[in-house]
This record gives C-alpha cells, structure tokens and sequence, in this order.
C-alpha cells in the first residue's frame, strides 16, 4: 500500500490528475490557494513544493519540478528550499509537528492530506451514484478495526488512516436522499467557518479572548430578534448546545421570573409549579422539568387535533385544574414545528391564554423557526412576537452545520440576573471595555463554543433572500411528494391534508396488506413494515427515511427535507425505492 506521503491520501481522478503530488496539481492547488489567501498562499506553496512551486505573477504559471512534500530542514531561512527527502508519516508523530522544532513543514502536509480527505468526503456527500452509509453492524465494526486506546502514541501514517476509516463508516447527512433527520444538507460556507472556529480555538464567555465573536453573537441575536417581531431587536438570548438546552433555558428563566428567590433557595422555598405543552412536543419539557427539580409529572401535556395542533381549550381547562388544586402554572411551552407532524400551534389563541392568566410563554420553535425567513410560510408562526421566550434552531430549517442554538428572551436583564455568579476570576469588573459584552455569566455554561459565526458567515454569503429561497424550495420538495403519494396505490397519509411544513407522514401498503380488513391483525403486519424497509435502505445504503409510531398508529414514514440539495428526481427516487424494498413484505 502506498504511503499518505506518497499521495495515497490525494484527492482527484484515480489516473492521478487530482494528485497534489502531480506536477499539474500541484500547480493548480497553489494558483487557488495564492487567489484566496494571497501571501499566506503563497508561504504555504513555498513551504510544501520549494520557492519553484510559486505560481507565475498576473496569474500565469510556469513548468515546476516534480512537487515533493520536504522534511523538516535544520536552516535558518523561512521559508526555505532545501532539498529533502519526502515526508514518511511512518516515521513522524503527532510531536513532530507544531510547536515541534522544526515542525512547520510537517505541519502543513500533514493538514494538507487531512484536508484533501475531507474534500473527497465533501465531493462524494454530493454524488448520488455513491451510498449514503456504508452500513455495518455494531458487532462487525468492533471486530474488523482496534479502536481500543493504547499507552503508546501511533505514527501519522496511521492517524491519517483513521481520519479515512471514520469518514468511510460516517452517514453522508449532505446526501441529496438523507431524509433521515431535521438536520440535514452540507453548506460549504458553513463549513468553512466551522474550520474556522476550530482553528480559532476559543471560548464564548468574555469580549477579552472572543472579541469579533462575541460582537456577531450580539449582532445576529438582535436580528433574529427583530425578525421574530420585538421592537428595535430588543431582548435578551444566547447560542446553547441544542434546543433542548434553548427550551430548559426558557424553563429556569420562566421560573425566575415569578420565584427569584428560587436562585437561592431551591424548590424547597417555593410552591408547587406546573408547566403545560402539547401532547406532541418535544421531549425535551420533560427533561427540563426534571433536570431543574420541577419533575416530570408537573409537565401536563395538552390534547392535540388530528393534525398535531394544540386545542386552546383543553389548555385553558387544564390551567384551571391545576390553579384549582393549588398548583402554579408558570409556563406553557408551544411548538412552531412539531417534530413528527410539523404542526405549528395556534400561537395567537396560545397568548391570550397566557396574557390572562399572567404565565410565561415559550414558542418551541426549533425546527419550525426557519420559516420566518420566509415571505410566503411565516405566517404560520403568526404570534410568535407575544412570546416572552423562545427556541430557534439554525442548524434545523436553515442548513446552518450543528450545532446552533438559540434562546431568545423578550426581557432584557432576566437571563443575567437569573444565571449570573460573579466569578470574579472571569467576569472582573474592573476592566477596561463594556462589561455588557461578557456574556458567559448569563449562560449555564462556562466553556461555550462558538456557534454564532456559522449562522452570521453564512448570513452575510446568503442573504436573507437565500435563506428565504432554501425554505421555500424545501417546502416545495414537501408538497411535491405529498401531490405524488396522497392518491397512489399503496400509500396512506397519516392525517388529511397538506402539512404545513416538511414533514410527510405516511405509510406504505405492500401488496399483501391492500386487499386486508383494517384490523387489529392488519396493524399488526402494518408496523413491521417500515422497520424492515428502513433495514434494506441502510443496508443497501442508497437512502434513508425515519419511521415511528405516534399515540394508536403504528409504525409510519416520516419524511422530511431540509437539505436544498435534493431534487424531484430525489423524490421521485425514494418513493421507487420504498416500493422496491418493500413489494414482497
């Protein structure tokens, strides 16, 4: 087997045009390289192939030497052009690169390959003639590799071999047939300020050590803010590793606000507390109420219609219930995209309740909050601007790479004064700039990573308008297969009617079950019918779609698309391949 140093690890063509040990590659990757990182480009080129490898000025180019990647050199001249044998990542270790002596050159062609491995994944993630898993079982990848840790380090050669192990095994989620999860799609400008930020390295916590991300935290939570519909952007938020961390934000500010002495004292010191959601939300409520001591039996969960939305009347009924035993509602937590059915509460109806009963209201917009980008579909999120919190995932409707987060707070303050410690060892207030720009002693953690600068960098490369345009194309995929499958053969919709957002609900009748009775034992055969559907395509590997069952139905499709990659021919696509799997069942 060819060495990584050898351009086993290249990216390209197999006749070795993509090689960046080829002369002609070599050439090219520095003309990109000098186009969008000007001298650093041309460091880089001088440092991996020698002064020669320099592109020609005005864009030109001359004949280069065969490119070979140098050892590390003992002289005095950076960059230099000495001439060495070939980097053997069999004989180098990770202490041999930065802050190594000598450790620049490795360096650099140690990432170089580390980065065109990911660019071969990138590639392939958007070829639909490759799988979108390689699957194997558990038991099977166990055997086949040692993933098992050792006291002693391993050479480069071999940690570049499972940098390309982990890939091989990895689900491609910006395949343009992954309807598997909300979060889906593979942004390359997403992407490259995810590199980015890992290179940076740094924490959310003080304007000190994260001062431009810190400021474009400030920035987009203010725009979000406005586009929800606050006046002037104002408000309160912060990015939180996932929207059940967002919703369990909005939990403990909600409980503050009406119990600040809770801060302190505990649940000891307060009365019992009751929060309402639909019967269709997210899981997450009920972890919250029980992380924060409010238990899950104090999370009453409301009736929903046969669409997945919540009924105003049941939930005022139950507030009553509750108020009438001595209990405190202090939130009802409603949903702007229900995970399964995509359902968007009546938010409007929702606020009267909340406004009149003076209790906190949270919109669990995670995945349904990405249609406020949109011009034609944000009305279903119609109320929203009366909610005192609420959850929004970029990393769900927008594309925006996980994780990004965010809880969004009406009231300015609160989630300060809720949250804050004063570790003075951090948040000094003796400093020399705005203290308002240390965020970290409103967030429950101290170690933050950056999410913000995904979202804002591609902000800034989209536009609104391409925000805008990748919902509604989305969307669009979505009505398009709910026009196909709602009147064909062998199709069943979950609940009448076009659903309000991606999510397409459905069940698939193979042959046998058509012509049976709709009984006990037909829902019997019925449920076993997407999980071995859903096996093959894994197995197969040419797509994958999610199933579950939801209250008295059985195992049903959920499809959903969030990826703008995907086509009708998609589409089209997964419909023929469920049939394909699923004929003889």
């Amino acid at each position: 087997m060819a060495s990584p140093g050898s351009g086993f690890w290249s990216f390209g063509s197999e006749d070795g045009s993509g090689d960046p040990d080829n002369p002609g590659t070599a050439r090219a990757w520095c003309q990109v390289a000098q186009k969008f990182t000007g001298g650093i480009g041309n460091k880089l080129c001088a440092l991996l192939y020698g002064d020669t490898e320099k592109p020609a000025e005005g864009g030109g180019s001359q004949t280069p030497r065969a490119a070979t990647r140098k050892a590390a050199c003992a002289c005095d001249h950076k960059p230099c052009s000495c001439s060495k044998a070939d980097v053997n990542y069999a004989f180098l270790h990770a202490t041999d690169l930065l802050p190594a002596c000598d450790g620049e050159r490795p360096t650099l062609a140690f990432l170089q390959d580390v980065m065109n491995i990911l660019l071969q994944y990138v590639v392939k993630s958007f070829d639909r003639s490759t799988k979108v898993i390689d699957f194997h079982y558990p038991n099977e990848l166990l055997q086949e590799y040692n993933w098992e840790l050792a006291d002693q380090p391993q050479n480069l050669e071999e940690i570049l071999m499972h940098c390309q192990t982990t890939l091989k095994y990895a689900i491609k989620t910006g395949h343009p047939r992954y309807f598997n999860q909300l979060s889906t799609g593979l942004d390359m400008v997403g992407l490259a300020a995810d590199w980015l930020t890992s290179t940076a390295n740094t924490n959310m916590f003080t304007y000190e050590i994260a001062p431009v991300f810190v400021l474009l935290e400030y920035v987009t939570l203010k725009k979000m803010r406005e586009i929800i519909g606050w006046p002037g952007g104002s408000g309160d938020g912060i990015f939180s590793p996932g929207g059940a961390i967002s919703n369990m934000y909005a939990m403990m500010i909600a409980r503050f606000k009406m119990f600040p002495e809770v801060k302190e004292k505990g649940m000891a010191a307060v009365p019992r507390l009751i929060a309402f959601t639909s019967e269709h939300s997210h899981f997450s409520l009920k972890k919250g109420a029980a992380a924060l001591g409010i238990g899950t039996d104090s999370v009453i969960l409301i009736k929903c219609d046969e669409r997945g939305k919540m009924i105003p009347s049941d939930l005022e009924r139950r507030i009553l219930e509750a108020k009438q035993k001595g209990f405190v509602p202090f939130l009802v937590s409603a949903t702007a995209g229900t995970t399964v059915y995509g359902a968007f509460d009546p938010l409007l109806a929702v606020a009267d309740i909340c406004k009149k009963y003076k209790i906190w209201m949270h919109v669990d917009a995670a995945w349904g909050g990405g249609l406020l980008m949109s011009r034609k579909h944000k009305w279903k999120l119609s109320g929203v601007e009366r909610a005192n919190s609420v959850t929004w995932n970029p990393h769900k409707m927008m594309g925006v790479p996980l994780q990004c987060s965010a809880l969004l707070v009406r009231e300015e303050g609160l989630m300060q004064n809720c949250n804050q410690m004063h570790a003075s060892y951090l948040f000094q207030q003796d400093k020399h700039y705005d203290l308002s720009y240390d965020t970290g002693d409103k967030a429950l953690q101290c170690g933050r990573h950056v999410d913000v600068f995904k979202l804002w960098l591609m902000w800034r490369a989209k536009g609104t308008t391409g925000f805008e345009a990748h919902v509604d194309k989305c969307l669009e995929l979505a009505e398009y297969l709910y026009n196909i499958i709602k009147n064909r053969e062998g199709y069943e919709m979950v609940f009448d009617g076009k659903p309000q957002h991606t999510n397409i609900c459905f069940w698939y009748i193979p042959p046998s079950l058509r012509t049976l009775e709709d009984n006990e034992e037909r829902m019997s055969r019925l449920s076993k019918v997407a999980p071995v559907i859903k096996a093959r395509m894994m197995e197969y590997g040419t797509t994958m779609v999610s199933y579950q069952p939801l209250g008295d139905k059985v195992n049903f499709f959920r499809m959903v698309i969030s990826n703008p990659a995907a086509t009708h021919q998609d589409i089209d696509f997964l419909i023929e391949e469920i049939e394909r799997l699923g004929q003889d069942l």
